[in-house]
């Protein structure tokens, strides 16, 4: 999901490298009719943006998850949630 949205970024002029994109990810696992199974992920994205490229960003955040081939394999079983926290910088 992350190379996903640094593609989306990078298309939008938007720098991912380094100390200006990251995620931290928490999942649930719950017993399924006996079965140990992955039922949530929750994302939370923290973002340095340039300064006037948050609407882009916002944009991408929105828009990437329906082209990201990891997201669309588990979507139908797995309830996968994201927000982000956009700081803009010089």
């Amino acid at each position: 999901m992350m190379g996903t949205l640094a593609t989306v970024l990078a298309s939008k002029k938007i720098p991912t490298h380094t100390d200006r994109f990251r995620a931290d990810v928490e999942g649930d696992i719950e017993n399924v009719e006996g079965v140990l199974k992955i039922t949530k992920i929750r994302v939370h994205y923290t973002l340095k943006v340039p300064q006037g490229k948050t609407e882009e960003a916002k944009q991408a955040l929105d828009a990437y998850i329906q082209s990201c081939p990891a997201a669309q394999s588990v979507i139908g079983c797995i309830n996968i949630s994201h927000d982000a926290t956009l700081l803009e910088i010089p």
